[in-house]
C-alpha cells in the first residue's frame, strides 16, 4: 500500500464551549491509502478526555510511525492490520483514520456505498442533533435560533456543566427551552457535575421534558453512575466513559445507552462491534463527532441505520470544510450513493 498524508486546518462557524473549554478551530489529518488505482480515505482529528489527549502532532508521529509497517499489507488485511495497531499501542484516531481509508478502499475497490454493503437501510437514519454550546442565555437562544434557520432542525444538544454552576446551567437551559418553540431537546455535561448536581439536575430536566442525559459525571467517576441511575428519572447515556467495546459491559448495569465516537472507538470496525455489544446489553447507542469534518461524519453515517441518536453535526458548523459527502434532508445528515465513503475533496471537484 502507499500511504500519505497531510494536515487540514478548519475553523468553526460559531466557536463551541463545552464543560472542559472552548474550541474554534482544529487542525485534523487527511490520510490516503492507494492500492490498485484506489485511494482509499480517512481523517483523524484531535480531541481530549481529561487527562487523555491526543493532539494532532500525536496523531502525525503515529502515523510516521506507522507509515513504513503498513506499506507492506494490502487493504484486503484489516485484520492483521488492526492486531498490529493495536500491539504498537496507536493513538485512537490514527487507528480511526487507517480503519476509515480501508473501509474506502473496500467500498471503491467494489463500486458500492459501505451502508448498501452492509445491507443497511438508509431510510432508518434517525435525525440529527445540533449542538448549542455553554453561553449566556441570551447566546444560547441566538445559537438556537440561527441552528432553526439553517435547517430543519428535530432534536438539539444542549452543552450544561457550566462552571458558573448549575444554576447557570437552568438560565441556560431555559432559554433554549424557550427558542426551541416545542422542539426535542436533550443535554450533554460532559462530566461538569457533581454527583449532587447530577442527582439535582435529572430532576428538575424531566420535570421540564428532556429526553436524556448525557456523561453527567466525570470520566473516572463511572462507580457513582449506579446511584445516579436510581435517583434519576432521565434515562442515562456515556461518553467519555466509554471508548472501546472492552468497556460496556461493566457500564451496561448503571446506564442508558452510550455514544460512539469514530475517533475515541478507533474506527468503524470497532464502532461496529461497539453497536453489537450494547445492543447485546439492551442499551441504546448514539454516534457522535469531535471537531470533524464532512470525511469523518460520512464515515460514521455508513453505520447510521444502526444507531437510536445521532449527533453528527460538527461539520455543519464549519465555513472551510474541504469534504463533500453527507447530505441534509429533512432535519437528517444522510449518505450518499456513491461508492466508499462517498466523499469528495473541493480540490478535485469541477
Amino acid at each position: 500500500m502507499q500511504i500519505n498524508f497531510q494536515s487540514f486546518t478548519v475553523n468553526k462557524r460559531f466557536p463551541l464551549t463545552i464543560s472542559r473549554g472552548t474550541t474554534a478551530q482544529t487542525t485534523n489529518i487527511w490520510l490516503q491509502i492507494a492500492q490498485e488505482g484506489i485511494v482509499g480515505w480517512g481523517e483523524a482529528s484531535p480531541f481530549g478526555v481529561g487527562n487523555h489527549r491526543q493532539s494532532t502532532e500525536q496523531i502525525q508521529e503515529g502515523l510516521q510511525q506507522i507509515t513504513p509497517i503498513l506499506q507492506k499489507f494490502s487493504p484486503w488485511q484489516r485484520q492483521e492490520i488492526e492486531a498490529v495497531l493495536e500491539r504498537m499501542q496507536i493513538p485512537s484516531a490514527v487507528k480511526a483514520a487507517v480503519d476509515m481509508a480501508l473501509h474506502d478502499w473496500l467500498g471503491k475497490r467494489v463500486d458500492l456505498p459501505l451502508w448498501k454493503l452492509w445491507g443497511l437501510d438508509k431510510n432508518a437514519i434517525a435525525p440529527t442533533s445540533v449542538t448549542i454550546g455553554i453561553n449566556s442565555p441570551a447566546g444560547a437562544k441566538a445559537r438556537t435560533q440561527d441552528w432553526l434557520q439553517f435547517m430543519d432542525v428535530q432534536l438539539l444538544k444542549v452543552k450544561l456543566g457550566s462552571t458558573e454552576g448549575i444554576e447557570a446551567d437552568q438560565k441556560m437551559l431555559l432559554a433554549v427551552w424557550e427558542a426551541a418553540a416545542g422542539k426535542d431537546v436533550f443535554v450533554d455535561a460532559n462530566g461538569g457535575w457533581s454527583l449532587a448536581d447530577a442527582i439535582n439536575m435529572c430532576g428538575w430536566l424531566a420535570d421540564l421534558g428532556i429526553k436524556y442525559v448525557e456523561q453527567p459525571l466525570a470520566r473516572g467517576e463511572e462507580a457513582n453512575l449506579a446511584n445516579l441511575q436510581k435517583n434519576s428519572p432521565l434515562p442515562i447515556f456515556v461518553d467519555e466513559s466509554c471508548f472501546t467495546s472492552a468497556d460496556i459491559p461493566q457500564l451496561a448495569d448503571h446506564v442508558d445507552g452510550i455514544n460512539i465516537k469514530l475517533m475515541k472507538s478507533g474506527g468503524i470496525t470497532q464502532a461496529m462491534r461497539m453497536v453489537h455489544t450494547a445492543k447485546a446489553h439492551n442499551l441504546q447507542v448514539m454516534f457522535g463527532c469531535y471537531s470533524d469534518s464532512s470525511l469523518a461524519n460520512t464515515a460514521a453515517l455508513q453505520l447510521a441505520p444502526l444507531a437510536d441518536y445521532l449527533d453528527l453535526d460538527s461539520h455543519l458548523n464549519l465555513i472551510d470544510d474541504p469534504f463533500t459527502g453527507a447530505v441534509v434532508e429533512n432535519g437528517r445528515v444522510l449518505p450518499n450513493n456513491l461508492p466508499g465513503l462517498g466523499v469528495k475533496h473541493s480540490a478535485f471537484v469541477a
